[in-house]
């Protein structure tokens, strides 16, 4: 396949100056890079192009030689040899390499020595109702990394002697000195004979196999705020892995799930219960006790109130999380039709009906009657719903 242009690689004229040819190199550089374009399976490649580009447009001497010759110029048989040769890209190690020497230090890259953050753990808790609504301190079982107790991390057995590595002088790191067409640049990687840590141990320890850390489940206790809701996270500090090479624990974070009331719905900071009263209740008006989160307390239901009444009890509902206060419950009274009434009680309602001029069927002139208006008034607070 035949070489594109190297101009028209980096996307400048033939007469741009030096300044714009490294400009246009870097952009290429930082959007191609394959360690931040590792779902695009072409990346390498055109870092690769770019960077031939560079190396020789970047050049003087280079690019005087192609501007007369074009890529005949390095194909070998002008003397000039070709990229495979000429150093390319083989003296780097890899991409990373290159991308850290040209632009001094890479895309946000931890160094793989010293010490390490250990990682974050999940762990998801289910609550109930009550305990979202007060506040709960609870114990949790965790699988985790810790730092071996028997070698304290140090990854030798107790007694026996730690050396500073010889390769890397207890560093951690080595240097590997390179040629390139940017010139002579320093590599620092982690020293291959101690890992990075700068030490080697003559015995490892026993209980961690040299490892300075060991797999245990503990027992961590954590506290629910009141006032929490489903689909919260709270993060509990340093309850996460062991760090490496002296590095902190990483953090714990506790997902939390709160399992549905049997009657109580949350909405908010505030609760809502529905109330089933009788309909003499409603017509004649009462004094009832409602279930709260904190026990009974008594409601008065004025005469004639009409199903779907809401009525407020102040500060009966979830505490804020913030600790502003609490919300309130709110109790939706449903009136309820009697069933399998006697003749009498038949012939009783009847007799109320017509004295306060509703009856039982859809007469001429009339409504469908109490019983009928009623169920009408249930069925279309439930369909708004």
């Amino acid at each position: 396949m035949a070489k594109r242009d190297y101009y028209e690689v980096l996307g400048v004229e033939r007469g741009a100056s030096e300044a714009d040819i490294k400009k246009a190199y870097r952009n290429l550089a930082r959007k191609y890079h394959p360690d931040v374009n590792q779902d695009d399976p072409d990346a390498e490649d055109k870092f690769k192009e770019a960077s031939e580009a560079y190396r020789v447009l970047g050049d003087e001497k280079l690019r005087q030689q192609y501007d007369q010759f074009g890529h005949a110029a390095f194909d070998g048989a002008n003397g000039a040899g070709g990229f495979d040769g000429f150093g390319g890209f083989e003296g780097f190690g890899d991409f990373g390499d290159i991308f850290d020497m040209f632009f001094g230090g890479g895309m946000g890259r931890q160094s793989r020595t010293g010490p390490q953050k250990g990682a974050d753990l999940r762990y998801d808790l289910t609550i109930d109702f009550e305990e979202a609504a007060f506040g709960v301190e609870t114990e949790i079982e965790l699988p985790r990394t810790e730092i071996c107790p028997r070698c304290h991390g140090n990854q030798a057995e107790p007694g026996t002697p730690i050396h500073t590595c010889a390769q890397c002088n207890g560093t951690g790191q080595v240097q590997h000195v390179q040629e390139s067409a940017f010139g002579r640049f320093v590599n620092v990687r982690p020293c291959p004979t101690c890992g990075g840590e700068g030490k080697t141990v003559e015995t490892p320890c026993r209980e961690c196999r040299g490892q300075g850390r060991v797999r245990r489940t503990r027992k961590i206790s954590v506290k629910i705020p009141a006032g929490i809701d489903n689909g919260f996270r709270l993060r509990v500090p340093q309850e996460g892995e062991a760090g490496t090479r002296g590095g902190p624990p990483g953090d714990l974070y506790v997902f939390v799930t709160v399992r549905p009331h049997a009657f109580f719905q949350r909405r908010g900071n505030d609760i809502y219960y529905e109330m089933p009263i009788g309909f003499v209740q409603a017509t004649l008006g009462d004094e009832i006790e409602v279930p709260t989160l904190e026990g009974s307390v008594k409601l008065r239901i004025p005469e004639g109130t009409q199903t779907g009444t809401s009525f407020r009890i102040k500060g009966k509902g979830i505490a804020n999380l913030r600790g502003y206060g609490r919300g309130d419950q709110h109790v939706v009274v449903r009136i309820t039709t009697p069933k399998g009434l006697s003749a009498a009680q038949k012939d009783a309602l009847r007799a109320w009906g017509e004295s306060v001029g509703d009856t039982t069927t859809h007469a001429p002139g009339n409504d469908k009657g109490f019983l009928g208006r009623m169920k009408d008034a249930i069925d279309g607070f439930r369909g708004g719903e």
